[in-house]
């Protein structure tokens, strides 16, 4: 059964949930209009930012623990491409995991990056989760977790 999360919240919905009577497409703890669907459940930690993207990559969303998290004041990461915004680096992979969850809608996990928060000349270790979209816009969730080693 799949899963679907609010990625401005991290409230999850189970999609038999969502059937029952006439609920709104969007989240039903914050109201915001969209939610995002999972193939299985996932558990967004306080310490997770929690970003959508469309196709091209750029953020649609910045939602859970974003702001604190990447330091980009509220609404201003909105139609950045996300990797150049976040100077998302991705060493040891042998290519770009979030191209390959677009390319191939794979999720990718545990995924060891850098990430240089807005206004700070260092990068920081994080893991990112790379969740692709299932519907017809395509896109994709970024949970970023910093502080986390290789």
């Amino acid at each position: 059964m799949a899963v679907f999360v609010c990625p401005r919240c991290a409230h999850r919905v189970a999609g038999a949930e969502r059937a029952e009577g006439h609920q709104p497409r969007g989240c039903p703890k914050c109201g915001f209009g969209f939610v995002f669907e999972m193939m299985d459940d996932y558990y967004a930690g306080p310490l997770t930012a929690l970003i959508c993207c469309d196709r091209q990559r750029r953020v649609l969303v910045a939602g859970h623990s974003a702001t604190p998290i990447t330091g980009w004041p509220d609404g201003d990461l909105i139609g950045c491409e996300v990797a150049e915004a976040l100077g998302l680096g991705f060493p040891g992979a042998a290519d770009d995991p979030i191209a390959r969850s677009l390319e191939w809608g794979v999720r990718v996990l545990q995924e060891p990056c850098t990430f240089r928060p807005y206004g700070v000349d260092e990068d920081r270790p994080a893991v990112a989760d790379i969740f692709p979209a299932y519907d017809d816009d395509g896109g994709l969730l970024l949970a970023l977790t910093p502080g986390m080693k290789e």
